[in-house]
């Protein structure tokens, strides 16, 4: 028998009706109406920016009314399967409807994630870097491992990347990577990776096959909106050129198109190279310190709580949230949810992050709640 009921089934809708709620579908099915209706009027596009924030509110709004609507003609489906199956004690249909609820679990999952995600930016898109901490150069090396689980954890969700700086180091690794990750929920989710990373293994550069313990740190940053202001005055920051090398060690280009942006009041240091111009390094460069002046300022206003990036912490013992194990037993934990899993290569390799930043904003909503 297919270990599935219809308690099972009512408890989903239970869960489905919540979510409705919490993601206001009434009011958002009006306000897809509405936009239609507005982005059909001539002049619409005669405002680009207006026109540009209009579409992309209601191609959000239109996604979640979509994943609503076709999570109730899932729960339909499975009811009815289930209904007969249990009738006519078809377990080719009990199969189907099992399958259909599994399916529709991990989706209603997706849709919870959206009510988790409150803050102004959440929806958006994410800067996120990657510096080496303690253990020298086995810390660029973790540096690396990091900077690719986490390319292809944005693959496995469909969201894009632009690699905005990843040197190669001189040995193994890389000097640091900061990334550009483009997609919906980029930032609410990610931020769950913001902190110390600890890497326990066998070093790969000791001859004598010792145990290494490696830490890199994860800052993760919104892309501000154009609409967010950040006075930057010209006079405050220098700005230098030099030869780009991309993440690898391949060369980018054959000028000088590299850019590095110090903002000396604050000694903040951003760099960009892997774009082909130097204006446009420049641009990018410019837009992630902007984010990062941002996020000091709100720091400055609320010095206890950092809404942003949490409280400064060295790389090194004592501050990390997750510990990745290679050696002497294979395990990865996150310490602040207690999430864990033996598997460390689908982790590393495969990218299979979601147990980890999904079980980390479940722990986070439940603790607020408290």
């Amino acid at each position: 028998m297919v270990d599935i009921s219809n308690e099972d089934v009512k408890g989903l809708s239970a869960r489905l009706d919540k979510v409705e709620s919490y993601l206001h579908i009434d009011e958002k099915r009006g306000r897809v109406a509405e936009l239609e209706l507005e982005s059909a009027q001539p002049g619409f596009w005669d405002d680009a920016e207006r026109a540009t924030k209009a579409m992309e509110e209601l191609t959000r709004a239109k996604e979640d009314v979509s994943a609503l609507d076709n999570a109730r003609a899932e729960l339909d489906d499975v009811s009815a399967a289930l209904e007969l199956g249990l009738e006519t004690s078809d377990e080719e249909l009990l199969a189907e409807a099992k399958t259909s609820y599994d399916k529709l679990v991990r989706d209603l999952g997706e849709l919870e994630l959206s009510t988790w995600f409150t803050g102004e930016f959440d929806h958006g898109d994410a800067i996120v870097t990657v510096t080496p901490g303690q253990g020298g150069l086995e810390a660029q090396d973790w540096c690396d491992m990091l900077f690719h689980m986490y390319l292809r954890y944005c693959d496995r969700r469909g969201w894009k990347v632009d690699v905005n700086d990843a040197p190669a180091a001189e040995v193994i690794g890389i000097d640091r990577a900061t990334f550009t990750v483009s997609g919906k929920n980029a930032y609410g989710m990610l931020r769950a990776e913001q902190g110390v990373h600890r890497l326990v293994r066998i070093s790969p550069t000791d001859d004598k096959k010792r145990r290494q313990t490696t830490f890199a740190g994860v800052e993760v940053l919104p892309v501000l909106p154009d609409d967010v202001t950040v006075d930057i005055d010209p006079g405050d920051i220098r700005v230098d050129v030099y030869h780009a090398t991309g993440h690898g060690g391949q060369g980018v280009n054959t000028t000088d198109s590299a850019v590095r942006i110090t903002h000396i009041p604050t000694g903040i240091v951003v760099t960009c190279q892997n774009e082909r111009s130097q204006i446009q390094n420049r641009a990018i460069a410019m837009g992630i310190l902007k984010s990062r002046l941002y996020e000091r300022a709100l720091a400055e206003r609320e010095s206890e709580v950092n809404e942003l990036r949490g409280p400064k912490r060295e790389i090194g013992f004592g501050n990390q949230i997750r510990s990745y194990v290679l050696y002497p037993y294979k395990m990865v934990k996150d310490l602040r949810t207690g999430v864990e899993t033996g598997n460390v290569d689908a982790v590393l390799r495969d990218g299979d992050l979601d147990q980890f930043i999904i079980g980390y904003h479940r722990w986070r909503t439940s603790e607020e709640g408290k």
